[in-house]
C-alpha cells in the first residue's frame, strides 16, 4: 500500500524517547486466603513518535518494581530507545537504607545495561510532558473503567485482562487517521530501536564488611558467610550483589563472585580461597548449631542465635554454643529448655549464664532464689550493637 507521508503526522523522533508514568488512581486485587484487598499501581509507557503504549499493574513504585515494569515495557516494544524519560515518580524520592543504592544509582545502572539514557524528569519542554499524561488519560477511559467493575484475584489475572485492553487500543485507528498506534509503530518507529541486549537488568546492592580471621566476608543483609583468598583477612572488603549473585571487591579488583545463598549463618566456600595451613572446620559452622538448637526447641534456638549475634566473630560462640546444646545430654531437654527462656529473659548471653542458671536450679520457674542471685555479668562480651 501507498503511504501517504503528509497524513503521518509526528512531532516525534522515531526511536528517540519513551514517557514511563503511573496513574493517580490505583487498581485493587484480592488477596485468595485472606479476602484482604491490596492496592496496586497502574504502569504507563509510551513511546514519543508512534504513541504505542504499554500498562501493567505492578505492586508498588519502588524501585524494584520501577524497574521491572521500565524494562517490560522495552520487551513489549521489543527494542530499546534513545532515551527513557520518567514523570516525577515518587520512587524517585524513597529513601535509600544503607544497603540500598538510590533510584537514580539504580536507574544509571539500567540504563547502562540497555544502553540508553535516562532524561530526568521536568527537565524537557512541558508540551512534552503532556503526553504521558494523554496516554494516561486515554487508557483510564478505555482500560481502567473496565477494570474498575471486575474483581481479580491475582496480578497476573489483572495484567492479561490489562494487555487484551491495551491490544484493542493499540490497534484502533488515531482519532481522525486512516491508521493505528500500532500500525505507526511498525512502520516508523520499530525499526529505529536498538535491539534488547540478552540478558534481564539485576539491581546491585552494595554492603561492607572485615574479612574474618576464617577467610569469609558476611553479607549483613542475609547474615550469611563467604569466602575469599586467604591473602585478604582482616582487610575491608565490598560487596556488591543481585538477586542471585555475590561478587566480592578489594579495591577496585574483584576477588571473589559467589552464587548468592539466603540461607542465614551459611557459609559459601570455593576450596582454593583457603590456605591449605588453615582449612576452614567447614562443620563448625553457624546454621549446624541453629539447626541442632532448633531440633530441641524454638527458645533453645532463640538462645543460640543471640549468642552468635552477640560475639564479633562466630568462631568465638562455637565453644559456647557446642557447652550449652551438650547440657541437653547432662540434664535433659525440659530444664535446658527453661535454662534458655530464663537467660533470654535475663538477656545474658553465654555458655557460663546457662551454667549457672543450672547448677542454682533457676531454671524451675518456682524457685524464688533468683531475687538474690546474681547472673555474671559480662562485661567483656558487647552486644552485637557495639560491631554496627
Amino acid at each position: 500500500s501507498k503511504r501517504v507521508n503528509p497524513v503521518m503526522h509526528m512531532n516525534h523522533k522515531a526511536g528517540d524517547k519513551m514517557y514511563v508514568d503511573y496513574a493517580g488512581k490505583t487498581l485493587s486485587i484480592i488477596e485468595k486466603d485472606t479476602g484482604e484487598i491490596k492496592e496496586v499501581q497502574f504502569f504507563v509507557a509510551i513511546l514519543g513518535a508512534s504513541q504505542h503504549t504499554y500498562a501493567e499493574a505492578s505492586m508498588s513504585q519502588q524501585k524494584e518494581d520501577f524497574v521491572t515494569s521500565v524494562e517490560n515495557a522495552m520487551r513489549f516494544f521489543e527494542g530499546v530507545p534513545a532515551a527513557i524519560v520518567p514523570d516525577n515518580l515518587k520512587s524517585a524520592v524513597i529513601k535509600s537504607s544503607r544497603f540500598e543504592p538510590t533510584i537514580n544509582e539504580t536507574l544509571a545502572d539500567l540504563a547502562e545495561h540497555y544502553e540508553t539514557t535516562i532524561l530526568p524528569a521536568r527537565a524537557y519542554k512541558p508540551r512534552d510532558k503532556s503526553l504521558a499524561e494523554g496516554a494516561v488519560k486515554i487508557l483510564y477511559r478505555r482500560i481502567y473503567v473496565h477494570l474498575k467493575q471486575k474483581q481479580f484475584y491475582s496480578l497476573e489475572e489483572l495484567n492479561q485482562q490489562i494487555w487484551d485492553l491495551l491490544d484493542a487500543h493499540n490497534h484502533k485507528k488515531l482519532t481522525g487517521r486512516p491508521y493505528s498506534r500500532y500500525e505507526l509503530f511498525i512502520e516508523d518507529e520499530k525499526q529505529k530501536l536498538r535491539p534488547l541486549p540478552q540478558e534481564r537488568f539485576e539491581i546491585k546492592y552494595q554492603s561492607f564488611a572485615t574479612v574474618m580471621q576464617n577467610g569469609h566476608a558476611l553479607l549483613s543483609q542475609d547474615k550469611s558467610y563467604y569466602s575469599v583468598p586467604y591473602q585478604y583477612v582482616r582487610k575491608k572488603v565490598k560487596l556488591l550483589y543481585t538477586k542471585t549473585t555475590v561478587e566480592i571487591f578489594y579495591k577496585y579488583n574483584r576477588i571473589a563472585i559467589h552464587p548468592r545463598n539466603y540461607k542465614p549463618y551459611d557459609y559459601t566456600t570455593v576450596a582454593e580461597h583457603l590456605a591449605s595451613t588453615h582449612q576452614f572446620v567447614a562443620d563448625w559452622s553457624a546454621s549446624r548449631f541453629i539447626d541442632w538448637a532448633n531440633n530441641i526447641d524454638q527458645n533453645v534456638a532463640d538462645y543460640i542465635i543471640q549468642i552468635i549475634e552477640s560475639r564479633n566473630h562466630p568462631e568465638q560462640a562455637y565453644k559456647s554454643c557446642l557447652g550449652i546444646l551438650n547440657f541437653e545430654k547432662k540434664v535433659g531437654k525440659q530444664r535446658l529448655i527453661n535454662a534458655c527462656k530464663r537467660a533470654l529473659d535475663f538477656r545474658i548471653y553465654s555458655f557460663k549464664a546457662i551454667q549457672n542458671i543450672l547448677e542454682n536450679n533457676l531454671d524451675n520457674a518456682e524457685n524464688e532464689q533468683e531475687e538474690e542471685f546474681d547472673l555474671p555479668n559480662h562485661n567483656n562480651i558487647r552486644g552485637k550493637n557495639y560491631y554496627k
